[in-house]
Formats: C-alpha cells, sequence, structure tokens
C-alpha cells in the first residue's frame, strides 16, 4: 500500500511505529500508545482510519478503567443475560431510548448508569429492582423477564459455574488479566475458532495461539479478548488453570483432548465438539483471529515454543510468574 507523501513530492512505501499520544476524554488527558502510518523516508505522518479509530478505542477504555466503568461488551452481554433489546433494556432502566445503543456502541457513560448496571448484573438484584421500583416495561414484559431472572436464580449449571470461576478466575480487571474479567463464553468460542481452522490442532499450539490473540488484542485495543491470565512455563506461555478449564469445556461438550500415539510419543489434539457460536466474537476480535491463524498456520507446536520464547514477556518471567499485559506491546508480528 502506497501512499503519495506531500513532503516528499511522490508515492513512498509507508511504515508503521508506535508513539505516545494524549486524547481529551471527559475532560481528563489520557495518554496512550498509538500505531501511526509515516513515510519511511522523510517521517512525515499520513492519516489512517483505521489506526486513528483504534487509538481512540484504546483511549477510552484506559479512561473507563481508570474511572472503574464497565466497557461496552460488558454492558451487552449484561443486557443479552436477561434476553433485552437495547430499548427495551433503556425502558428498564427509565433511560432515553437510544441511551444503552450509545453505551454499547461505545459513549461513555455517567458514573450513576454504571453503577445501576453493575448492580443489575446479578439475578437477585435484578429481581429486587423488578420489584421496588416504577419501570417502562409493561406487564407483558415485567413478566417475561422475572421468568428469565427466576431460571438464572435457579439455574444449578448457572450458579455452579459462578463458582467455579470466583474461585479460580477473578472478575476483577487488573493488568495481569488483560484489564478484563474473564470470560468463559468468549474463551470457548476463541478455543473453537482455531480447532475448526486447524487441522490436527494441539494443545500446545493453542495455548500460544490464545495468548498471542489476547496479547495483540490487548496492544490494539487496550483490553484483552478472554480476560485469561497467562504464565510463563517452559514450552512458552500458557493460559493459567488451562488444564481446568479444558475440564470444563469437556464437561459442557465444547471442546475435548484427544490422546494420540505416535510411537512413543503422546499428541494431545483439540478436537470441538460445536460451531463457533454466532455473535459472541466481534468484528475486531476476529480480524485478530484470523490475523494470529494465518501468521502461525505452518507451525508446529515446537515452532511456535521456540518462537514465544523470544518475547520481552517471556524472557523478563520466571518459570510459574504471570506474564503482564504490559509486554503486549513488545509483541511485534511480522
Amino acid at each position: 500500500m502506497r501512499k503519495y507523501c506531500e513532503e516528499c513530492g511522490r508515492e513512498v512505501e509507508p511504515k508503521v511505529i508506535t508513539k505516545k499520544e494524549t486524547y481529551d476524554v471527559c475532560g481528563e488527558p489520557i495518554e496512550v500508545d498509538a500505531k501511526v502510518l509515516i513515510c519511511a523516508e522523510c517521517g512525515e505522518e499520513f492519516y489512517c482510519e483505521e489506526f486513528d479509530n483504534a487509538t481512540l478505542i484504546n483511549a477510552y477504555n484506559e479512561y473507563r478503567r481508570g474511572h472503574k466503568l464497565l466497557l461496552p461488551g460488558e454492558i451487552k452481554k449484561i443486557r443479552e443475560q436477561y434476553g433485552l433489546s437495547q430499548r427495551s433494556f433503556a425502558k428498564l432502566l427509565n433511560w432515553g431510548d437510544k441511551t444503552i445503543c450509545r453505551y454499547e456502541n461505545g459513549s461513555i457513560q455517567d458514573k450513576a448508569h454504571n453503577s445501576l448496571m453493575l448492580f443489575l448484573r446479578e439475578p437477585e438484584n435484578m429481581r429486587t429492582y423488578l420489584t421496588e421500583n416504577e419501570i417502562g416495561l409493561d406487564e407483558r414484559q415485567k413478566e417475561k423477564l422475572l421468568n428469565t431472572v427466576e431460571k438464572l436464580e435457579q439455574d444449578t449449571e448457572y450458579q455452579a459455574g459462578r463458582r467455579f470461576f470466583e474461585l479460580f478466575f477473578t472478575k476483577i480487571p487488573c493488568k495481569e488479566n488483560g484489564y478484563k474479567g474473564f470470560d468463559y463464553e468468549k474463551l470457548c468460542a476463541m478455543v473453537l475458532f482455531f480447532a475448526q481452522k486447524n487441522a490436527e490442532l494441539l494443545k500446545t499450539k493453542l495455548m500460544k495461539l490464545l495468548n498471542y490473540s489476547d496479547m495483540i488484542f490487548y496492544k490494539e485495543n487496550g483490553i484483552s479478548m478472554s480476560g485469561m491470565k497467562y504464565a510463563h512455563l517452559p514450552y512458552g506461555p500458557v493460559p493459567d488453570h488451562f488444564d481446568m478449564i479444558l475440564g470444563k469445556m469437556a464437561a459442557d461438550h465444547i471442546a475435548h483432548i484427544e490422546v494420540l500415539y505416535d510411537g512413543p510419543y503422546e499428541k494431545h489434539q483439540v478436537i470441538p465438539e460445536c460451531d463457533v457460536p454466532k455473535g459472541v466474537l466481534s468484528d475486531a476480535e476476529m480480524d485478530v483471529l484470523n490475523r494470529i491463524y494465518e501468521k502461525f498456520k505452518n507451525y508446529g507446536s515446537v515452532e511456535i515454543s521456540d518462537y514465544s520464547h523470544n518475547e520481552k514477556g517471556y524472557k523478563a518471567t520466571k518459570t510459574g510468574e504471570i506474564i503482564s499485559y504490559a509486554y503486549a506491546m513488545d509483541i511485534e508480528l511480522s
């Protein structure tokens, strides 16, 4: 992709650099790492809508983290948990019709709205809200919502899943999980994506593909994709407690590991049991997954493990330590 450089007076081959930029978000200066397209010869900057939009999203997410605000995807997940449209959710909360649509598309919510949505994430709190507040839903909609709440409260699998993840996987955003609470549904979709794209995908390679996907998404968007923590182990970065997650995936009939034998060697192959669920992965997430797949599609487990050993985050940590997402900024995939 060649660009016309006004400084050089001709078409040139641009290159991408990363630099610090400051954005004004709600009256507060937010400094983020920005990808910028420049002339390789004179350094003149080119306009790139894709990079500018990604940097702005990164700045907004940095602001949200600093003020402990829900991210757009988290707001959407709360709404969809109750089977509500954007308009119905806004009516439930007595907000303007377009309010939820704006929040899910990136507008920053005020703290009062954020606190209410955070409160309603728990089904028992939604029941309390429905019984103690005047809401904009009609009786039929209210009854349907109460039935959904009751099913969530009585769903032993839902409650067991919550206890399971609360015990081992934090919902509190931090640098170790890429400022995103662990998202089991998202991780399952990522596993299924790679298992269906890679013939005879082995467990060791999958773990590296997940790591690169989360790290690159964090680098470009300021938040990880799955909320997984990654530990430094001898064969490269590995999702923390990953065997436990694979056990749950097998129990949920999402994917399982099949042990194959090649002479004296064992091969642990990932077998998908269903398709990638629709609507779980965003276009931006799918773009990163596809890029990671294309980069490593011809790598074997040993090759991708060796490749991961050269990353700064791996070199800077010791066996068993969690690799901070801060090191994502040092990853360059040619």
